[in-house]
């Protein structure tokens, strides 16, 4: 085990602690007010609140996509099956084209929804809050869909299938 204080140690080795968390993988997807659709991967998604229904988003500020998002008043949270780590990996990359064959179609209010997740969050925004380096997205939950498949699990820089857990 490596271990070193705040003082000296450099940001890889806090990247290094964060990647052995296991975390969930979301892809978060919007529409801009000129219909353009923005999205992004998010690992740092998490329940907030049950009454009302509250889940929050991390995206960092420099994202291109930020701006939409900070203004924008409907979200949509989808859980990645292991399936799609490709996908989720084309939404964390920084000027790919994230939609183009993606499987993606307008809801009724033109926003982006890929039916092939675990599950779909339909969110309003609710609030934004500064957090260093990035923004903390927080919505309220207005629809939710389930579907059947596992979701994916991303544990240092990997993406792994859930085991038997129902």
């Amino acid at each position: 085990m490596t271990v070193a204080s705040m003082e000296d140690s450099d940001s890889r080795l806090f990247r290094d602690a964060m990647a052995s968390f296991p975390t969930g993988v979301t892809i978060v997807t919007t529409a801009d007010d000129a219909g353009r659709w923005w999205g992004f991967t998010a690992s740092s998604f998490c329940s907030v609140s049950m009454d009302p229904p509250l889940v929050l988003v991390c995206l960092a500020t420099t994202a291109q996509c930020h701006p939409a998002f900070e203004r924008s008043a409907r979200f949509i949270v989808h859980v990645m099956p292991p399936e799609h780590a490709g996908l989720a990996v084309r939404f964390a990359t920084r000027g790919a084209d994230k939609f183009t064959d993606a499987g993606f179609c307008s809801d009724e209010r033109g926003l982006p929804v890929l039916h092939l997740a675990c599950a779909m969050l339909d969110c309003s925004a609710h609030a934004v809050h500064a957090a260093g380096d990035h923004s903390i997205i927080v919505g309220r939950v207005l629809r939710t869909r389930l579907g059947e498949d596992r979701p994916a699990v991303y544990f240092r820089r990997r993406f792994h299938r859930v085991g038997d857990a129902v």
